[in-house]
């Protein structure tokens, strides 16, 4: 049975790993709490629980949560597992037959312990965060949208930013293929609403299963992770079956042929997003337990990328490689490259083989634009060590290869505004028929508490 069940629960996991920091002295909701939350994350990759946030005088101030799921060790924290399984149980949960389904629950949601409907209804109160020193305003982007499909019924969980437009109305940031803009398009279609909540402060499982393009609830996906089925209750206001530990919920409509402009927002990409014409959300209520933790996700940086294009991705691309070499041990979608490169580690037994790996890795998914391989002596989560391989192990006109007017991401700044562009492989295995070194100089891990003194 899971030790973690909430965002509570995940805390103090969190702390006994050595993967937790607490912020108690006073930290201002614009830029500053961000700033603080990305040098952890490049830091040491930890999560942080801000304990005294400022802003307005009428700001709400609860304490708000950061980097939850920003690393490969606190990937590992949050799964229950050691790091190097952690795609395997992304895989498996990702399978349908592994699919575990929520449940009802018979006792009321304790984020119903607080309600404001009406016109007490006043999002600048709430302590949501101006992240990025470009962003527009106050943007919610650790929230998981839950909805249901109007016509089949089904649960759907997805990430999108929301931007503060006035006291009950936020920009709801939505691509075009989401299931969320696929609901509300046949809402629109009869002149309907879409009816929909946001859950903040979350067990990670659902903050990761949020996070991956699944054709069900992907709350199956969550109770797959945790192997037990996720508790929900219904919402206050909307008809939605909502995660009954979240910390808050706010519920919500999209008004059908209603657009407003939102944004910018720092985005996976790297760069500030552009202003979107995007449909608005009219809150109907503001849920919360008592004494709640608040959570965001800084944008544009490690736990942005890690929960939307690398945990969810990395299994894909996985099965993709080994399907082309079981020779296979090992890949990644590291966080720092936005999601749109991979390294693979491959115990090669041909010298053709890495640029096969390399090409089933670009065509997994859309987004991967270039592919670095490597052998098993290659740390593939440390870029440092990657980069020596990349220098030492690679001669350009022989070992990078292209794929021109491929399809990428639109937003990949190096693609066209079709996401046409040129994708790379690169063979960064060791070539001893080339020219042979012997073996790499290894100095092994050292427990250095039996030498050192405290």
């Amino acid at each position: 049975m899971a030790t973690i069940k909430d965002l509570r629960s995940f805390i103090e996991v969190l702390k006994e790993k050595g993967s937790f920091e607490k912020v108690s002295q006073p930290v201002s909701l614009e830029h500053e709490l961000a700033n603080i939350g990305a040098a952890l994350a490049r830091q040491g990759g930890k999560a942080v629980l801000f304990e005294h946030v400022t802003r307005a005088e009428d700001t709400i101030h609860w304490p708000i949560f950061t980097n939850g799921v920003v690393s490969p060790a606190t990937a590992a924290v949050a799964l229950e597992c050691a790091p190097n399984e952690v795609v395997n149980i992304i895989g498996a949960a990702l399978e349908p037959a592994n699919a575990v389904p929520a449940r009802k629950s018979d006792k009321e949601a304790p984020w119903k312990q607080n309600v404001i409907t009406g016109d007490d209804i006043n999002l600048y109160r709430l302590p949501i965060p101006t992240h990025g020193a470009l962003d527009g305003g106050p943007f919610i982007t650790g929230g998981v949208t839950v909805s249901r499909d109007p016509v089949s019924g089904r649960g759907n969980l997805s990430y999108n930013r929301m931007q503060i437009l006035g006291p009950h109305t936020f920009g709801f940031n939505v691509n075009e293929w989401r299931h969320t803009m696929q609901f509300y398009k046949g809402q629109e279609k009869k002149d309907e609403p879409l009816k929909l909540a946001i859950a903040i402060g979350l067990d990670p499982a659902i903050m990761i299963a949020a996070g991956a393009r699944y054709d069900n609830d992907e709350l199956l996906i969550a109770g797959a992770i945790r192997g037990e089925p996720v508790l929900v209750d219904k919402g206050v206001t909307v008809d939605v079956d909502i995660p009954f530990h979240a910390e808050v919920v706010i519920e919500g409509y999209l008004p059908p042929h209603t657009r407003h402009a939102e944004g910018p927002l720092a985005e996976f990409h790297g760069y500030y997003g552009e202003l979107w014409n995007s449909p608005t959300f009219e809150v109907t209520a503001i849920c919360y337990r008592n004494d709640p933790i608040f959570q965001t996700i800084v944008p544009g940086w490690a736990e942005h990328v890690y929960i939307g294009n690398v945990l969810p991705r990395e299994p894909l691309l996985l099965r993709f490689c080994r399907h082309v070499s079981k020779d296979v041990k090992a890949l990644h979608i590291p966080p720092y490259a936005n999601g749109f490169a991979a390294i693979v580690q491959l115990e090669k037994s041909n010298p053709g083989e890495p640029k096969n790996v390399a090409l089933a890795a670009l065509t997994a998914h859309v987004n991967v634009a270039k592919v670095v391989v490597v052998d098993p002596d290659v740390n593939i989560y440390d870029p440092a060590d990657v980069l020596w391989a990349m220098t030492n192990r690679v001669e350009p006109t022989q070992d990078v290869f292209y794929i021109k007017g491929a399809q990428g991401h639109e937003m990949d700044p190096t693609a066209d505004m079709r996401g046409v562009q040129t994708k790379v492989g690169i063979d960064a295995t060791y070539k001893p028929e080339r020219r042979d070194y012997g073996e790499r100089i290894r100095y092994p891990e050292i427990d250095l508490s039996k030498y050192l003194s405290s």
